[in-house]
């Protein structure tokens, strides 16, 4: 969505975009002093979110024929489990302060529904924001986090995406420590999504009170946009762990912004960044080439990994040539051969340098789920342009 400073809606511009990125790099990342320990989200949330292909458009209809959908297409199986309504389900408060949903798209309310994504085999997610309105000026959580998250446990949400626009003058951390606390106090396990887009050094704080957090700023349905994201996500790997996750922000897989080819990148960056993988396309159309690519067992196993690992930069022999290397909890590691540029190019993972100290390794592709065979110091293979090639290494026995 568009991001709002005092009320103010802006447009990200392609020069600011950059200039985070180097304030993030200059800024490093430090450790935080404590950890959440709420016993959840001890690998990457995965669901689907409403915000990025409908927008304000979301209704008690379209998220039971979502649930549905994630439920008959494998997807569920597949791991997706979060079913998360974003802006624009409330639009007040009643004379006792408990949040109001639009009576007309939700006339069943929302407990029904949550119950219903349950009876599915799957969760319940929804959207508040910290300041006094949401981005699209609907009732905020600010001076009702409590009774907010009272009202959530009610309704038997799961999970709740708290964002920060209309926060003008307050303190991030203190804010959403606010909301931690109330969510603690109500008896039910419910995951906290931090959006703050990365304006507050989240990295700093928010692993003390949230499960996951913006990094970046909203992603776009566009190769560089999804690339920007992915460069400020990177600089934080060290931060990442069960139960607290650096967000890059949701997929985009399916929306038609992108060919199969970078969504397919787009998946594969993703998972080795360890990142929540939500999808944000129409489910219930979604292609065969969309559902092959968001329900990829083998580059879903990566993101999931239990060891809790984010993938890094291992190898970057020119600016659109990267080989990226995730540590995997039985020894192996995922390595990601990404080219960033229009043309194939041909790139080599070196074995030693990805962090695997063997002379020989069994290689897998996790895109054609096939063994490649034994390989000695390195595998090189050629990347389409824009696009990846996702492999595991294993030590040869």
């Amino acid at each position: 969505m568009a991001i709002r400073f005092g009320g103010q809606t802006t447009r990200r511009r392609p020069w600011a975009i950059g200039l985070v990125a180097i304030i993030l790099g200059l800024s490093g990342a430090r450790a935080p002093r404590s950890m959440l320990n709420n016993g959840l989200a001890l690998t990457p949330p995965m669901g689907w979110n409403s915000w990025n292909h409908f927008g304000c458009n979301v209704s008690e209809s379209l998220i039971r024929e979502t649930a549905d959908s994630i439920a008959s297409s494998g997807m569920r199986d597949a791991g997706y489990k979060y079913v998360v309504i974003d802006d624009c389900w409330q639009v007040s408060r009643g004379a006792d302060g408990v949040i109001v949903a639009d009576p007309t798209r939700f006339p069943h309310g929302i407990r029904a529904l949550a119950d219903y994504v349950h009876s599915k085999g799957l969760k319940f997610g929804i959207y508040t924001d910290a300041g006094t309105k949401t981005c699209q000026g609907r009732p905020g959580t600010y001076g009702h986090e409590e009774q907010d998250a009272r009202t959530y446990a009610d309704w038997h949400v799961d999970y709740v995406k708290e964002d920060w626009c209309n926060a003008t003058g307050l303190d991030a951390p203190t804010q959403y420590a606010k909301f931690r606390d109330a969510l603690a106090k109500v008896g039910r396990p419910i995951v906290l999504s931090i959006c703050e887009w990365g304006h507050n050094q989240p990295w700093d704080w928010a692993p003390s009170t949230g499960n996951l957090w913006r990094t970046t700023e909203d992603i776009e349905d566009k190769w560089p946009s999804m690339l920007t994201n992915l460069d400020i996500s990177a600089q934080h790997s060290k931060i990442a762990h069960p139960g607290a996750w650096n967000d890059p922000d949701m997929l985009e897989v399916g929306n038609g912004g992108m060919s199969d080819t970078e969504y397919r990148a787009h998946f594969s960056m993703w998972a080795i960044m360890a990142a929540p993988l939500i999808a944000g396309n129409d489910v219930r159309t979604m292609s065969t080439a969309t559902r092959d690519i968001l329900t990829n067992p083998e580059v879903i196993a990566v993101d999931q990994d239990s060891l809790g690992a984010q993938g890094v930069i291992v190898w970057e022999p020119t600016p659109d040539l990267q080989v990226w290397s995730k540590k995997m909890r039985d020894g192996s590691i995922a390595v990601a051969m990404l080219n960033r540029s229009t043309v194939p190019a041909k790139l080599a993972a070196n074995f030693w340098r990805a962090g695997l100290h063997v002379g020989s390794a069994q290689v897998r592709d996790l895109w054609q789920r096939a063994d490649l065979g034994t390989f000695k110091n390195e595998y090189a293979t050629t990347v389409p342009a824009h696009g990846v090639v996702m492999v595991r290494v294993t030590p040869a026995t």
